[in-house]
């Protein structure tokens, strides 16, 4: 009996040893992991706008905050330094090249250099242009188009029952209000020229279109960018007029005559 409660002893021993190890083991990893962990999500600081920037708009201490942000989560060309975006001595200020919200990160991409001149030229994509269109509270959405907003333009022209319209561009962005370029304005208003983003072959559509008849805005959606181009109607198929029928003349009928002679005498007989 002896012996036996002396193995017994011996074996609890063990296992007790071994799972002290496994539990030690077990921890070491835990806290490796842990410390990975912490290396991983090492903060740094950004810079962030404390308010919102519109395009154009200068840069200033007054506009800028540091925070703390995720090392691995800073988008490329993420400014960690205020001084950074100031201008030092005469130098002219930086300005936003698009529209910055407020608590946004500031990017190299949205910020001019020093003094450089910011226009709604770079706000334009590759091969685009930049071309103006007049409109009115009824041919520009009643004043509801801003900056930023994608739209279709129609013509319509002729006089009339020949009177037509049709979509000559569609999904276009548009650029610019009057002299307003900030994509951020959400207020409203009754304007005279409308800019928008096309291709060069649309520029000429649209400059040419401009003489021929009136232009008229259509707001879109941004879900239905593939849509499909709509064919031209006439003010027939809004009435549902049927197309007129135009008139068949009859067919004309070539008599052939003789002319007999007998002396003095002439006659004429037609050939059947």
């Amino acid at each position: 009996m002896r012996f036996s409660s002396l193995l017994s002893l011996v074996a609890g021993l063990g296992i007790a040893g071994g799972s002290a190890y496994l539990v030690r083991d077990l921890l070491e990893t835990k806290y490796a992991q842990g410390e990975v962990k912490q290396c991983t999500n090492e903060l740094v600081r950004v810079v962030v706008a404390t308010q919102d920037i519109p395009f154009g708009r200068v840069i200033d201490g007054a506009k800028l905050d540091t925070i703390d942000w995720p090392a691995s989560a800073v988008p490329p060309g993420g400014f960690t330094r205020v001084q950074d975006l100031l201008p030092t001595g005469s130098a002219e200020p930086r300005r936003a090249k698009m529209a910055i919200a407020k608590g946004e990160i500031l990017l190299a991409s949205k910020v001019s250099s020093f003094g450089e001149k910011v226009t709604i030229v770079q706000s334009l994509g590759p091969d685009s242009r930049a071309i103006s269109i007049k409109v009115t509270a009824d041919t520009g959405v009643g004043g509801f188009v801003t900056p930023g907003d994608k739209v279709d333009v129609i013509l319509t022209h002729g006089k009339a029952e020949n009177l037509k319209t049709v979509t000559i561009i569609q999904n276009v962005r548009v650029i610019g209000v009057d002299q307003e370029a900030d994509a951020e304005k959400e207020k409203p208003g009754v304007a005279k020229t409308v800019t928008l983003e096309v291709t060069a072959e649309d520029s000429q559509k649209l400059a040419l279109a401009q003489k021929a008849g009136t232009l008229s805005l259509v707001l879109r959606t941004i879900e239905n960018e593939d849509e499909k181009v709509l064919e031209a109607i006439s003010l027939r198929d809004v009435l549902q007029e049927p197309e007129p029928v135009e008139a068949v003349a009859p067919e004309e009928v070539t008599v052939r005559s003789v002319v007999v002679r007998r002396g003095i005498d002439e006659t004429e007989d037609e050939l059947n």
